[in-house]
């Protein structure tokens, strides 16, 4: 399988979104597709999946899309659920239908195998369990169960109806069930948004094992070294193409503009030179076929062109704070946040200078903990003090969405009355608001440009200690290498909450960490903490099982009671194996043959079941040794 685009542009209302997409996938391609907002990245996705074409050229240019192959492409806008009224982990089993179809063709081929034993019987039953296993037939309930959990949906909440789920639930519905039915070439536009570490570190893994090709668009700069090893950043309507991860892309994009620079740099110099050369001897009759010559010389170059300035431009500012404040700035003891229930309960004691990170999965009292200490959300036991002369500069989630039909400049200027237009629009300037764009209304702002003003605002007011909830929210990739280097520069105090892991590890020198029902704080950045949390599990799994004391009996009491055991295996096998042989009944029953949901719950019981045998079977074979074993023994 391959897709190619070469030369393709793409025109939106006439308007050019994308001048020369120069792109190819093949079968297990790993791209990352990076730019600035609104380069044309989502674009590029549609492109790729046909909601968008290519537009024709008037010029000679080649330029093509071609696809070897019939590619099942994979992208979440295409996602719709044929019907509501399904639980969830029935619309997820759908990513399998294929694999279910193949499951109810072996069963049906083992019962006729064990009917009859014909050599043609075995055959077909011995191809269709091959290609049951290949096709994961054994672990993908295992496989959609624990996607369902990682992303943070309950066990209770897996037998919901669809029409029960909020708008943000039904999106990560649909993206397991996309990325569950693994097709050949899978799109995901900003896939970590929104999603906890744990279901990052899920989503990581479950990419690094994909066995087809993927393209992703992401700002998540972690996720992108750790997934991808190519990437296509789209810079003024062109794609270009470096092979690696995210790391690699930065170094190699560093060191090809150096060597095009040094290039372009000492070709100018040679053309200057045969220029002043044929300059200065053209007019002399004797030196007029060297001069020709060099001239000749030039034109027959290949013109190297200088390097394309980078699209770098970023918000800027450098503030410290007004009030150093004091070294107690905030004491919290046994906090208990939520609203009707509580949700985590936190102890800390912030000193100032510190930088501390909030990390947790959804829902466990993260920025639930932000609107309780900054007054927003009452708590439901213990307190909370911040320090004498503590100023507190607070940014949360909801600025994004803030609306007004003012102006940015008269926006600004109604919280700094006293600032001239000149000054107002020189601090509006480093936040990229420059020209016109002042005039905007602050309502047709994107959530970028709003999370931009809400900070200039912030940082005019010089505070002492920053509270921010997802700073980086509809940030790119530059604007957030912005924040970070005002944050590094910030001599101040600074908690903020982030599912950006290398924004994290970047910024804070200390976490809080959010799990089942408490706050926990560690003294160290997020680097060592993965470290710690990496070798507590190793030191867990090889710790070894303590040694059972034994027992001092007598070895007839020893067999009698390894014999009981072995009965109560028995009889549980043969209780075990009577429930499936009657749910397998049930199954060939004439009117639950086009029952779908009926025949799913009825296998779903199956393989409980079947679990829980293996698990009796292996009781029973230990039992069965260890009484042979008194039997060798035996004097």
């Amino acid at each position: 399988m391959q897709l190619k685009i070469q030369n393709g542009v793409v025109e939106l209302a006439g308007e050019p979104i994308l001048s020369s997409v120069n792109f190819e996938i093949n079968t297990q391609s790993k791209i990352g597709v990076v730019g600035r907002n609104g380069c044309g990245k989502t674009t590029l996705l549609k492109l790729i999946s046909g909601e968008y074409k290519i537009t024709k050229l008037d010029s000679d240019t080649d330029s093509f899309f071609a696809v070897s192959g019939k590619p099942e492409i994979g992208y979440l806008s295409q996602m719709t659920f044929e019907d509501d009224s399904i639980t969830l982990v029935e619309e997820i089993r759908k990513a399998y239908s294929g694999l279910l179809e193949l499951k109810y063709e072996l069963e049906e081929a083992q019962r006729k195998m064990e009917i009859e034993q014909s050599d043609e019987n075995i055959k077909q039953y011995t191809s269709l369990l091959d290609r049951f296993t290949n096709a994961g037939g054994f672990y993908f309930e295992k496989e959609y169960e624990a996607a369902i959990k990682h992303f943070g949906f309950s066990e209770e909440e897996k037998y919901r109806p669809l029409s029960q789920f909020s708008g943000g639930q039904r999106t990560k519905i649909a993206f397991i069930k996309l990325l569950l039915s693994k097709p050949d070439i899978l799109l995901l536009d900003e896939p970590t948004n929104h999603l906890d570490i744990e279901a990052v570190g899920w989503l990581e893994e479950y990419l690094k094992e994909y066995k087809k090709a993927f393209v992703v668009v992401s700002h998540d700069r972690m996720f992108l070294d750790n997934v991808v090893n190519c990437v296509y950043e789209i810079e003024y309507g062109k794609t270009h193409k470096y092979v690696g991860n995210y790391s690699d892309f930065v170094k190699l994009k560093k060191e090809y503009a150096e060597t095009q620079l040094k290039k372009y740099e000492k070709q100018q110099k040679e053309i200057e030179h045969l220029q002043s050369v044929a300059d200065r001897f053209r007019y002399k009759a004797t030196k007029a076929a060297m001069a020709q010559s060099k001239l000749k010389q030039i034109e027959r170059m290949e013109k190297i062109d200088a390097p394309e300035k980078s699209d770098n431009k970023a918000f800027f500012t450098s503030f410290e704070p007004a009030d150093i404040g004091v070294k107690d700035v905030l004491s919290v003891k046994d906090l208990q946040i939520g609203f009707e229930n509580t949700l985590s309960t936190v102890n800390l004691e912030v000193k100032r200078g510190m930088r501390i990170g909030i990390i947790g999965g959804n829902g466990l009292g993260k920025s639930t903990f932000i609107k309780t200490i900054m007054g927003a959300v009452k708590p439901l036991g213990g307190f909370y003090k911040f320090g004498p002369r503590v100023q507190i500069g607070y940014f949360d989630q909801q600025m994004a969405q803030y609306v007004s039909e003012k102006t940015v400049l008269d926006d600004y200027l109604s919280e700094f009355p006293s600032l001239t237009d000149y000054e107002a629009r020189s601090d509006l300037g480093a936040f990229l608001f420059s020209g016109e764009e002042v005039f905007k209304p602050v309502s047709v702002l994107s959530g970028g440009e709003k999370v931009r003003l809400a900070l200039c605002k912030i940082f005019k007011k010089r505070p002492n200690f920053l509270i921010l909830d997802e700073p980086k929210n509809h940030m790119d990739i530059v604007g957030k290498e912005a924040l970070e280097d005002i944050l590094l520069s910030f001599s101040g105090t600074l908690i903020f909450v982030s599912h950006d892991r290398y924004f994290i590890r970047k910024i804070s020198d200390s976490l809080l960490v959010f799990s089942k029902g408490q706050a926990e704080y560690y003294p160290y950045g997020y680097a060592q903490y993965l470290d710690n949390q990496k070798n507590a599990t190793v030191v867990q799994n090889n710790t070894e099982k303590p040694k059972i004391k034994k027992s001092f009996t007598t070895p007839a009491k020893e067999k009698s009671k390894r014999e009981r055991l072995v009965k109560k295996a028995e009889e549980k096998i043969a209780l075990l194996e009577e429930k499936i042989g009657g749910i397998k009944e049930e199954i060939a029953f004439p009117e639950n043959a086009s029952d779908y949901i009926k025949l799913s719950e009825l296998q779903t019981e199956i393989d409980t079941l079947e679990t829980e045998l293996f698990t009796a079977l292996e009781e029973w074979e230990r039992a069965t040794e260890e009484l042979a074993a008194l039997e060798v023994d035996k004097p």
